[in-house]
């Protein structure tokens, strides 16, 4: 199925977890920081920059890491797989033109932007640039979605 996107977020919900997706918009070098070293990846305005919930929670952390990476470029880390942080990772982003989620991967360890971690119940969607939108693959029984508008205040001083 091919949904429509363009500035608004494309929020994808089980009963228990969620996936937040957000067009790119803009070229820009998003940089991946791994125990090992530093490597950039190019976004393009199409790419996907999804933001995993496992266990649910608040939307609104989920949109602020989709607008670091969008507005900000902010970088990317990626934890050694032994790193005992990894299991506090509430949000996980990924970011590319082809997304898929795993319940079989540990969270934040994996430098690879094309799988993001995901609860059980939203393992095995794939989320892939379209010209129109992002196009959904796999999206498991029970699961919905639907859009979600924020707009970020400018702060003034």
């Amino acid at each position: 199925m091919i949904v429509p996107l363009r500035d608004e977020f494309l929020l994808i919900s089980g009963t228990r977890s969620f996936l937040l997706a957000v067009k790119a918009n803009a070229l820009f070098g998003l940089r991946i920081e791994t125990p090992d070293r530093e490597y950039s990846q190019t976004i393009e305005p199409s790419d996907i920059i999804a933001v995993s919930a496992p266990e649910g929670g608040a939307i609104e952390p989920a949109i602020m890491l989709a607008e670091f990476v969008r507005t900000y470029h902010m970088p990317l880390i990626v934890l050694p797989k032994d790193h005992p942080g990894s299991k506090r990772f509430s949000y996980l982003v990924s970011v590319g033109p082809l997304i898929t989620t795993s319940c079989t991967i540990r969270r934040g360890t994996h430098p690879e932007q094309h799988l993001v971690c995901s609860s059980d119940e939203l393992a095995g969607t794939v989320l892939k640039a379209h010209p129109e939108g992002v196009e959904i693959n796999g999206l498991p029984a029970g699961a919905s979605h639907r859009y979600v508008k924020y707009r970020m205040e400018t702060i003034l001083s």
